[in-house]
């Protein structure tokens, strides 16, 4: 398989920035373009005691849009040197799937990504992101899972 563009979701976490170096890697020996992707959610609620009224969205979503794109390039620049790449933001009600509708529109190889590790109670109540963009992605994901604790 040749990789010309992989995509690397992030939530901006550390655990979420595992994957970079081995993309790196990978990219440099490829050649491929990789692509940092950050999801802000956006779950719209009806107005309290107005059901009926047009939704509202979070009031700071472009203040949180702008603070990722800040943080996703200061990613890029330290991190992904001697590779092709950019970075986006981007805004969607469930992230999974606004990644894998990302990956398939616009023509990725590759989707790496990793883990964050929880399990039980924490895994049933929170989900799993990484989980749920395999389910629903159509383009192949890398996944790298949580390190060994000693």
């Amino acid at each position: 398989m040749k990789l010309k563009k992989i995509l690397v979701p992030t939530d901006l976490s550390e655990e979420s920035l595992r994957p970079i170096e081995g993309v790196r890697q990978l990219a440099c020996d490829s050649s491929a373009h990789v692509h940092l992707l950050h999801v802000v959610a956006d779950v719209p609620i009806a107005p309290h005691g107005a059901p009926l009224a047009p939704a509202l969205h979070a009031p700071d979503l472009e203040l949180q849009r702008e603070q990722a794109s800040k943080k996703l390039e200061e990613l890029r620049e330290k991190r992904l040197v001697g590779v092709e790449s950019d970075s986006e933001v981007i805004l969607g009600v469930q992230v999974a799937k606004a990644v894998a509708d990302h990956a398939a529109g616009n023509d990725y190889d590759l989707i790496a990504l990793s883990t964050h590790g929880r399990t039980g109670f924490r895994r049933l109540v929170l989900g799993s992101v990484a989980e749920e963009i395999l389910r629903q992605s159509t383009v192949p994901v890398l996944v790298f899972p949580r390190k060994k604790s000693s």
